[in-house]
């Protein structure tokens, strides 16, 4: 599968408290300490993968799509790590460089 470098610049929004947060419109499942045999999008391994993104979202407009496999996050291993880790890694920054593999695409 094709690697796919994706810039996304998260969007400001409010949490349901009224706080002010930085949104990027996108869940993530999957990741070391994840059983992927129990996951039910059938992953094969314990990358972490995209699994939901949300309509006219900054993921969506990045052209982030369900099912990409994140493997690098502003350099930062992704093929490696526990789920809150990504979690937290992709929570701490304004701005994520992205680069994910697409199943079933070998060339843009």
């Amino acid at each position: 599968c094709l690697q796919i470098p994706i810039t996304l610049h998260k969007e400001l929004g409010l949490d349901p408290e009224g706080r002010e947060i930085l949104k990027c419109g996108f869940k993530i499942g999957g990741g070391i300490d994840q059983d992927y045999r129990k996951s039910p999008q059938g992953y094969t391994d314990n990358g972490i993968y995209v699994t939901e993104v949300h309509d006219g979202s900054p993921a969506a407009k990045s052209g982030l799509r369900m099912h990409d496999k994140i493997l690098q996050c502003n350099g930062y291993d992704f093929t490696m790590v526990t789920h809150k880790k990504a979690v937290d890694y992709i929570k701490k920054h304004p701005v994520l460089n992205l680069l994910v593999a697409r199943k079933g695409v070998t060339s843009t």
